[in-house]
């Protein structure tokens, strides 16, 4: 005798909450990693200095090993990103058409990337001269042993005579060494010399060299795909390490600082985005929907070298690039394209020359945007180097370059927003280079889609 069947019993509700938010969460990087880093926010905040919950050894013990995850994630990219970037810029010069586009492409980017850093550049200072963060900190007796205090030694100012030895030094008399050693503005440009000289070969000569490149490239965004997996717990650590080193105390202090900036690089974000409006028609919301898992990601781990390869399939896959502008753009621009990095350079050094009380003529003002223009060209894709090119503008200027361990505490929460507005300049550049080349070549390549 068979049981007649019973009624399917009902999900209880905390049951169905959570199976909703598992369908929810599942497939959306974004919203992994804005869930760490919201978790790995309140992580910090109960192990740092502000609650005392844990002493200050145990502290940083616990938030040593919490960012080990996010460590590992840090350096496994950087692992990749030199043969990635020099195999990504050959193929994308390969693949971008004759001679003349490449050109055409080259000339385009270079202005456009010298324009748009001159213009946050200015917008940083401008902000600086109007709202004057330096008179609201006051600190007192701290800034006569300031000079004392350890800081980042300020690298020499080249004078006219040393400019030949300076452009001479920035091509690669050695290229391994310079990938050895991570030098990226030298590994592109040996990668553009490379490429150029590829286009000028027979197709037939230069096929092996770039099947292997190919192959190169494709082993390098493998080992992304694989490092993108702990993504989401990578921010978590490295957020809670970050809450409970700084703690909200500092932040608080500098707030009017904290705020210029944050200020100038929405100012920046906001040009981009009507950039991207009124010159290919995309809505900005629209836009902010396609990229915000790597602004995410480049928030969160303060690199633009880190999130490059994602930038470059954003680019292609949601933005509707051409792989070959999007392979040449984007290395190129996580190089030389930080206009973050300039609005908060020329920000800082009026905010530290207000707090020194030191009187910048225009001659110096035009100096610091010069020096912000070519150090953010110049400085390395990676965490924390702001500081150290910040020293040579403030010695250029006459404030001490010691003046840095003011603002330290906070330069790291800053070097999050800064990285994630570079990283949304280098997708608006890729977007808008990839159009106005489109338009100037043969209509039979076709307009891109956005």
């Amino acid at each position: 005798m068979t049981e007649p069947p019973t009624a399917p019993r009902r999900p209880r509700p905390l049951t169905a909450l959570s199976d909703h938010l598992t369908r929810l969460v599942e497939g959306r990087l974004w919203l992994q990693v804005l869930i760490g880093m919201l978790l790995g926010l309140i992580t910090g905040v109960l192990i740092g200095p502000d609650l005392g919950l844990l002493d200050a050894d145990t502290g940083v013990l616990v938030g040593n090993w919490l960012a080990f995850p996010g460590r590992l994630f840090l350096v496994t990219i950087q692992m990749v990103v030199v043969p990635l970037v020099f195999a990504s810029i050959i193929i994308g010069l390969t693949g971008g058409g004759d001679a003349a586009q490449l050109k055409r492409l080259g000339l385009y980017a270079s202005g456009y990337f010298i324009a748009s850093t001159a213009i946050a550049a200015g917008i940083g200072i401008q902000l600086a001269l109007v709202i004057r963060p330096g008179r609201f900190l006051d600190a007192g007796d701290e800034l006569a042993a300031l000079s004392a205090t350890a800081a980042p030694a300020a690298p020499a100012t080249p004078q006219i005579q040393d400019l030949p030895d300076v452009v001479i030094d920035l091509l690669p008399g050695n290229p391994l060494n310079a990938m050895v050693e991570g030098q990226m503005l030298q590994v592109v440009l040996f990668a553009f010399i490379v490429g150029v000289a590829l286009v000028s070969l027979p197709r037939l000569t230069s096929r092996p060299l770039l099947d292997l490149l190919g192959s190169l490239q494709e082993v390098c965004m493998a080992i992304v795909r694989w490092a993108m997996t702990i993504a989401p717990i990578a921010v978590f650590g490295l957020m809670a390490q970050l809450t409970s080193h700084t703690g909200w105390q500092t932040l608080i202090g500098l707030g009017v600082y904290v705020f210029t900036v944050v200020l100038g690089l929405a100012m920046v974000l906001a040009l981009y985005l009507l950039a991207v409006r009124l010159l290919t028609g995309s809505a900005p919301l629209e836009f902010l929907g396609r990229v915000r898992e790597l602004l995410l990601l480049a928030f969160s781990t303060s690199s633009s070298a880190a999130v490059m390869p994602l930038s470059m399939k954003t680019a292609i896959e949601k933005l509707g690039v051409r792989p070959a502008t999007a392979q040449f753009v984007i290395p190129l621009g996580a190089t030389i394209n930080m206009n973050g990095t300039a609005l908060y350079q020329a920000v800082a050094a009026v905010f530290l020359a207000q707090v020194f009380d030191v009187d910048i003529s225009t001659g110096g003002l035009v100096l610091i945007v010069a020096m912000a223009v070519g150090a953010s060209i110049g400085s390395p894709a990676t965490p924390g180097v702001g500081i150290v090119i910040l020293a040579s503008i403030l010695a250029s200027i006459g404030v001490p370059p010691a003046g840095v361990a003011l603002i330290l505490g906070v330069d790291r929460l800053l070097d999050m927003s800064r990285t994630a507005v570079n990283a949304s300049g280098d997708l608006v550049a890729c977007l808008l280079l990839d159009r106005w080349t489109a338009a100037d070549s043969d209509p039979a390549s076709g307009p891109t889609t956005t």
